[in-house]
């Protein structure tokens, strides 16, 4: 659950940090400078660690929900892993036997020369 809570963390920080156009919706927005938003968040953490002391039946709740949400999406990631792998074309060409051939298809491979190539006598290249 906490891989997910750094993943979601994380992947809001990346975008949150992404460059951006210049639009006029950009334009009307509060302007905030890196050392508010940092004492911002510090802020925040500290009193989420105040919160469970004020409220302890709503944060005992939160973490059933966080392990539920947690466990659901485990499941889809699963469910969606699953799906993949199934419809996941299979890993050889048909210019080779399937994978139960290759035994046989070394067997048969020391001799390929059929009877026609063994007739024609050997010479030597020519010289230059």
């Amino acid at each position: 659950m906490f891989f997910l809570l750094r993943m979601a963390f994380w992947l809001g920080l990346v975008l949150v940090l992404l460059p951006r156009d210049k639009t006029p919706e950009s334009e009307k927005l509060p302007q905030i400078g890196a050392a508010e938003a940092v004492q911002a968040a510090t802020a925040a953490v500290s009193d989420m660690g105040q919160f469970c002391k004020r409220q302890p039946t709503a944060c005992e709740v939160g973490g059933q929900a966080a392990t539920v949400i947690g466990q659901r999406a485990t499941d889809g990631a699963r469910k969606i892993y699953q799906i993949i792998i199934d419809k996941k074309s299979p890993d050889h060409t048909g210019s080779i036997g399937s994978p139960g051939d290759a035994e046989v298809s070394l067997v048969a491979s020391r001799d390929t020369l059929t009877a026609d190539d063994q007739a024609i006598e050997w010479r030597p290249p020519p010289a230059p």
